[in-house]
């Protein structure tokens, strides 16, 4: 475990993916609303209580409506040109935008079970063991949200369909899992929405 005074020193930004054309929805779902709230803001106001360094949104498709719908808050919207050739190519752009940080803190806005009490869990886990990443463990494997060394993104160069977990299986045995089966539950479809989210 790490001294507290060198656990002070560390900085980690957020990436949070909002890029995607949501096809299988029928309507970007960064912006479904639920009690009053997009998607996109909640993940944005959650990601920033773990007080990161820099915050990069990664936007696309409704690019200005995301944009505008995170409008109040501290945070960077970066476009993806070629979103559409893949996960990996939005991950790789917000990893490039960032400012210096020892981490990357990596979400999605389509896990309504998401809350903050998990990030901070996230968050203390890698303060632990910086060197090593730390990832949401559910559905029999691990992935978003996770935590990456920024070291270990400098040897990867992703594209495609990769996203973070393909980074993560890089070095799996240096990966901590944090257990939180009600992240599996993720919004694909409109039968994936939950109560009192508009149906269009």
């Amino acid at each position: 475990m790490i001294q507290d005074a060198d656990r002070t020193s560390l900085r980690h930004g957020v990436v949070v993916l909002a890029a995607g054309a949501s096809r299988r929805l029928g309507r970007p779902k960064q912006l479904v609303e639920i009690d009053g709230e997009t998607l996109l803001h909640r993940t944005v106001r959650l990601a920033l209580t773990t007080r990161p360094a820099d915050l990069v949104v990664v936007v696309s498709h409704a690019a200005d409506a995301s944009a505008g719908a995170v409008s109040d808050l501290s945070v960077r919207c970066v476009e993806a040109a070629a979103a559409d050739a893949g996960m990996g190519i939005s991950l790789q752009c917000g990893f490039d935008a960032l400012a210096d940080v020892d981490a990357v803190l990596v979400l999605v806005c389509d896990q309504p079970a998401l809350d903050a009490s998990h990030l901070a869990t996230l968050l203390a886990r890698w303060c632990d063991r910086p060197q090593h990443a730390v990832a949401s463990g559910y559905a029999g494997t691990f992935g978003v949200p996770a935590i990456v060394p920024r070291a270990w993104l400098r040897t990867v160069r992703l594209a495609g369909d990769q996203g973070a977990r393909a980074v993560l299986r890089t070095r799996a045995d240096e990966v901590q899992v944090v257990a939180n089966e009600a992240l599996a539950a993720d919004i694909d479809r409109p039968a994936d929405l939950p109560a009192g989210a508009p149906r269009r």
